[in-house]
């Protein structure tokens, strides 16, 4: 029997999308990414000559700024800036720009729930706009174990606190909060990438007149 949502959804029905390019006139690339009330703003600058601190110069280098709503950044923002640059130098092909530095910077509009999806799903975009050469493109999927047991896709803010989350299709990037058994943390994964394929092809739609002809007919 399935579980009722406080939005009336079914346990693996996404909220609205919302995608938007070229948001921002200064930047080199930008986009928009709601789920629900969840939004998230990102915007690319580069690639900028120079690679950071402990950065490979023989490689283009992946900067990620993260930045509330309000107020500063905490331990979990940190651990998001790091999780994101890790998924986006994973489709970023590195090789192209050496000694260069591309900077993504992430502006939290409203969290109501599955934000780091958000900010993944919207930072792909605005690399797209920005024209930085990809491997591929990545969906992010956020689902909760709820305490009855059931896996829930696409989680708000409230039903997050009730449980915890792990994300992704492909996989590039799965994070865990909270203990769980391993078939559960396996259905979450099953659930999840059958959401991203609803992801994907909405985010390959949004994105179609700037994708590159390889990437728009990558499954």
């Amino acid at each position: 029997m399935e579980i009722d949502r406080i939005d009336g959804r079914t346990p693996n029905q996404l909220r609205p999308l919302a995608c938007s390019q070229n948001i921002l006139n200064r930047a080199h690339g930008s986009a928009s990414w709601s789920q629900g009330e969840t939004k998230v703003l990102a915007a690319v600058y580069g690639p900028k000559a120079g690679t950071k601190k402990n950065e490979n110069p023989e490689k283009a280098c992946i900067e990620v700024i993260w930045k509330q709503k309000t107020g500063q950044i905490g331990k979990l923002e940190k651990e998001y800036e790091m999780i994101l640059k890790r998924t986006l130098q994973s489709i970023c092909i590195l090789t192209i720009n050496p000694n260069t530095t591309t900077s993504v910077i992430v502006q939290v509009v409203n969290d109501d729930g599955a934000l780091l999806p958000c900010a993944i799903n919207a930072s792909c975009a605005a690399l797209v706009d920005a024209g930085i050469a990809l491997k591929h493109l990545a969906v992010a999927v956020c689902c909760c174990l709820a305490e009855t047991g059931y896996v829930i896709l696409d989680p708000t803010k409230l039903e997050e606190q009730v449980k915890g989350e792990p994300m992704e299709h492909g996989i590039i990037t799965s994070v865990t909060h909270g203990a769980m058994p391993v078939d559960d943390y396996l259905h979450c994964l099953e659930r999840g990438r059958s959401a991203s394929e609803k992801m994907s092809a909405f985010l390959r739609r949004s994105l179609q007149p700037k994708l590159p002809s390889d990437l728009s007919k990558a499954a």
